[in-house]
């Protein structure tokens, strides 16, 4: 038979896996990136919370960045100058604007 401290941690043990089976999940991660360990103590630290807390911000706000590559990130920088100022020259006639093209027919 428990007594004591003994008693009390059985029970808190008990209370403790029975409301991780009904109310959440319980996931370990192991051999983060230290990048990503980096940015959860960083969270944890700047705002005073513990780190499944931040955790759990991190992860969450990585569900409401807009998807990869949604504004057109990947042809950022693709043109040299040289390129640019053909492209430029290129499209100087379409710049021009006809002021008979605004005329009202008669």
């Amino acid at each position: 038979m428990r007594t004591g401290a003994a008693l009390l941690r059985h029970i808190v043990m008990q209370y403790a896996s029975f409301s991780v089976t009904l109310s959440s999940v319980t996931i370990s991660l192991r051999n983060l990136p230290p990048e990503v360990e980096k940015v959860i103590l960083e969270t944890s630290r700047r705002e005073g919370i513990s780190l499944n807390k931040a955790t759990l911000r991190l992860l969450e706000a990585s569900l409401r960045k807009p998807a990869k590559n949604s504004d057109f990130e990947e042809f950022f920088g693709a043109w040299s100058s040289e390129e640019a100022d053909s492209f430029d020259t290129a499209l100087g006639e379409m710049r021009r604007v006809d002021p008979a093209d605004w005329e009202s027919p008669e």
